[in-house]
């Protein structure tokens, strides 16, 4: 049985804490969507090419926007939730690759 103590580690308490979780959440649904659904589409539909590029910055932007809000959250606000500290993850993970798209050549 859980006790109040072990669900409040769980438990953001500041709102940076819940924007970061929320943000986490929203990557991680959007990246989801783009290995099941648009990953799958053949090459020749006409509004992948105007749509992907905008749906992938839009899903990298909150997974970076979702690590540096629990990062300050953190830092600033001594947030000691350990979902604010898994939303750092995310945030590590698309750092790594908007580093990766500019630092090697394709």
């Amino acid at each position: 049985m859980k006790t109040d103590s072990s669900q409040s580690m769980w438990r953001p308490s500041t709102k940076l804490g819940w924007w970061s979780v929320r943000l986490a959440a929203a990557f991680v649904i959007l990246m989801v969507i783009n290995n099941t659904i648009f990953m799958r589409l053949p090459e020749d539909v006409t509004w992948r090419v105007t749509v992907l590029p905008f749906y992938g910055i839009f899903m990298m932007l909150c997974g970076l926007t979702a690590g540096i809000v629990g990062l300050v959250a953190v830092i600033r606000q001594h947030e000691r939730s350990r979902l604010v500290w898994l939303t750092m993850l995310p945030g590590l993970f698309a750092l790594f690759f908007i580093l990766g798209e500019f630092l090697v050549p394709h």
